[in-house]
């Protein structure tokens, strides 16, 4: 098991949290204006598309390395749709940007490999339990 990843509410009546991860350098999340937030930080949303774009991008890069490709560098862009979350549909795009691979064959299967990375999966093949408690 990991070590628990702590959200602490630091500020009387705002939304900002501090995230400690296991001894890193702090996080920070917050919400937007709209609904009360200060907008100091991603929201919990963006760190879930960040988890995406992170996971695509070190995963295509180990790929590179292993097979000694002139992977130079890789650029990630994930765009939220999410007009239909409350439907229960949550639409992510992303664009792989990769520098220093110009073969179409490798960069096709470097995309192939993207889409294997461990939070794709994750979002979209696991099923995920959560249970919550007070103290």
């Amino acid at each position: 098991m990991h070590p628990p990843i702590v959200v602490i509410s630091e500020r009387n009546r705002t939304f900002r949290q501090r995230i400690e991860v296991n001894g890193l350098e702090d996080l920070y999340a917050d919400v937007p204006a709209v609904v009360g937030g200060d907008e100091s930080a991603p929201d919990p949303h963006d760190y879930f598309d960040i988890a995406l774009g992170t996971c695509k991008a070190i995963t295509v890069q180990m790929y590179a390395k292993r097979k000694q490709w002139p992977l130079e560098g890789i650029t990630v862009t994930v765009q939220r749709d999410d007009q239909d979350e409350k439907k229960g549909v949550y639409r992510l795009a992303v664009q792989l940007e990769l520098h220093g691979i110009s073969d179409p064959e490798q960069k096709a299967k470097l995309e192939e490999i993207s889409h294997r990375c461990p939070i794709q999966r994750l979002m979209t093949q696991a099923t995920i339990e959560i249970t919550t408690r007070t103290e």
